[in-house]
């Protein structure tokens, strides 16, 4: 009778044994499922093993330590390329599963609506096809939903909209379409930018909930700017004066470029876009081949390209991405495209990312940019005459005022000049290189932030201060039409061999003085141009490059004067300003005996500057 209970013991101790292997076990075959079906790289998750009993121990992997049951599983950015596993479905304890920055396809399981414990599922920047499931209505305790920049179609669950959690829902940049549930517009972040949904645009209601940013970090940090603008205008002293000595010493106008350190910008979701693959542009552009560069900015090299179905492209290459300053350019550059669309904005494609690499895919501009049309054209080549100089400056301003006061929020672009503005088949006006453009809320006139742009076009209370405002633009903009006016770059050393002024600003301010229009103009017009559309031209242009950013007039306003309307009465004003400066200059030199000065009203803040 004892043989026969020691017998039954030991039985129901390896029955018990058997059935706790079974429970630990259904973990690890159905992680090591997702693995096979992801396609995961051989150097990626090596010790999940299927022969171990629990996977806790797993990288990659959480668990509760009580329970050994899987709580939050990670595999972001890992380059897996497969679909995902139903077999998933099974982890009842799950409260965080993350795959985002992938290349996961197929479609979302409905098996996932099993995860009775799920608090987030963040799926967002894969290739994921097919509809939501409405079995995610099941997931009661589900708070961030996060499913942005794929291709998902089909309509947004009811099931979805009475999920009592959810605080955080990312539908960006899918094929989605049809109606949104009510219930969906009042969670507390969302964003269904990027689809065919009934919101933004002609609709009552936003395709983004509103930002929730606080102005608290840019209150504490007030002090810290202040205390350290000091040390940045000496070291931008320094820069400017390396920059120019350097310059000078090769002979010629190279432009610069000027990096000082500053607030990071915050991200926004962007519109719907390609995503290329990596191994579809290294075709188009003949594996970025020297002979295909069209030119190089602050961030790296720009490729002409051809994809597979003949379509010309340029492909932006930021060589620099990595650095703080080359990321934020890719993340700026490709978020503005969902809030700026105008015939004389450049239209941007798609973009393709991967571990080491950052690109940007635009149309091809077939007359290339203004700056090469006025200064590096080849013979045989059409350049600008004078009737498409004038569609160049009205087409460029109307690209800048939609900037600037018809996007929300509104976009400062911060590096306008005849290389950043190209021209179509048409030799319409496209404004390019939202590279170094900045996002700046509606409520705000300026911020403070990285200074960033191109010598001689850079505004003087921008570089000094690193205040930025849509008056930064207009400096700039007043630049490029003294380019477009004179052929010439906003520096030029070689002017000091004819005992000239540098800058392009001072130069054409003493001739216009001196009302010697044919010595201002494009030799390169050959006199074919109308004198008083020139006038007009010179006129706006030394307006929009006041020194002074409140006396400089806004884009609408330079539309306007281009236009005719306006512009007698802003000149008469600033000629009799010009007037009391000369006479200021004039008795401050008498008092001071500085010998001889300058004509320009702010030699310091053009010193900061460069040429303008």
């Amino acid at each position: 009778m004892m043989k026969m209970r020691l017998v039954c013991v030991i039985l129901g101790v390896l029955l018990a044994s058997l059935v706790c292997s079974v429970k630990s076990d259904y973990q690890g075959d159905a992680l090591y499922e997702l693995k096979r079906s992801l396609n995961v790289p051989p150097s990626q998750l090596v010790n999940w093993n299927r022969d171990q009993v629990n996977p806790c121990t797993w990288s990659n992997v959480n668990c509760d330590p009580t329970t050994l049951k899987v709580i939050s599983l990670t595999l972001s950015s890992m380059q897996l390329s497969g679909e995902l596993s139903p077999e998933i479905g099974v982890l009842e304890s799950l409260n965080n599963l993350i795959l985002q920055d992938n290349n996961i396809s197929g479609g979302i399981p409905s098996e996932f609506g099993k995860l009775s414990s799920l608090t987030k599922l963040d799926l967002e920047n894969n290739r994921l096809t097919g509809e939501i499931p409405s079995s995610l209505g099941n997931l009661k305790n589900l708070k961030f939903l996060l499913l942005s920049k794929n291709n998902l179609t089909g309509k947004i669950p009811e099931s979805i909209a009475g999920l009592p959690s959810l605080t955080n829902l990312q539908l960006a940049s899918n094929g989605l379409s049809g109606q949104i549930p009510d219930r969906l517009f009042v969670v507390s972040q969302y964003n269904f930018t990027g689809n065919n949904l009934d919101c933004g645009k002609g609709f009552s209601r936003l395709c983004a909930s509103p930002s929730n940013d606080s102005g608290g970090y840019h209150n504490s940090k007030l002090g810290l700017i202040l205390g350290i603008i000091g040390g940045v205008v000496i070291l931008v002293f320094g820069i400017v004066i390396f920059f120019l000595w350097k310059s000078k010493s090769k002979g010629h106008g190279r432009e610069v470029f000027v990096d000082v350190a500053g607030e990071v910008d915050r991200r926004i979701a962007f519109g719907q876009l390609k995503q290329f693959a990596w191994r579809e542009l290294q075709l188009a552009t003949d594996s970025f081949s020297e002979k295909n560069v069209l030119g190089q900015g602050g961030f790296g090299k720009v490729y002409k390209g051809v994809l597979a179905d003949n379509t010309k492209i340029a492909v932006k290459r930021l060589t620099d991405y990595l650095s703080p300053g080359g990321e934020q350019a890719f993340l700026r550059e490709v978020e503005m495209i969902s809030v700026a669309v105008h015939r004389n904005l450049l239209r941007l494609i798609g973009f393709c990312t991967t571990p080491s690499e950052r690109l940007l895919v635009y149309p091809f501009m077939q007359n290339l940019s203004v700056a090469y049309r006025l200064r590096e054209v080849k013979p045989g080549e059409p350049g600008l005459d004078w009737p498409k100089r004038k569609r160049v400056a009205v087409g460029t301003a109307r690209g800048l005022e939609y900037l600037h006061e018809h996007c929300n929020p509104k976009i400062i672009h911060r590096d306008v000049k005849a290389a950043n503005v190209l021209l179509d088949e048409d030799f319409e006006a496209v404004v390019g290189d939202f590279g170094l453009a900045k996002l700046v809320d509606v409520r705000s006139t300026n911020v403070t932030t990285q200074v960033r742009g191109t010598m001689g076009h850079i505004a003087p209370e921008y570089l000094s201060t690193g205040r930025s405002s849509e008056r930064t633009d207009v400096f700039g903009y007043g630049m490029m039409l003294l380019e477009l006016i004179t052929g010439q770059r906003a520096i030029d050393f070689s002017r000091l061999t004819e005992d000239d002024e540098v800058l392009l600003l001072d130069h054409v301010k003493k001739l216009e003085s001196e009302k010697k229009l044919d010595a201002i103009v494009d030799p390169n017009l050959n006199g074919n141009f109308d004198n008083a559309e020139v006038e007009i031209m010179i006129q706006v242009a030394l307006l929009c490059s006041q020194s002074s950013s409140e006396d400089r007039p806004t884009m609408s306003e330079v539309v306007r004067m281009l236009e005719g309307e306006g512009l007698a009465e802003r000149w008469e004003e600033w000629q009799q300003d010009a007037v009391t400066r000369r006479e200021e200059v004039e008795r401050l030199r008498q008092r001071c005996d500085w010998g001889e000065y300058s004509t320009t009203q702010d030699q310091h803040a053009i010193e900061l500057s460069g040429g303008r």
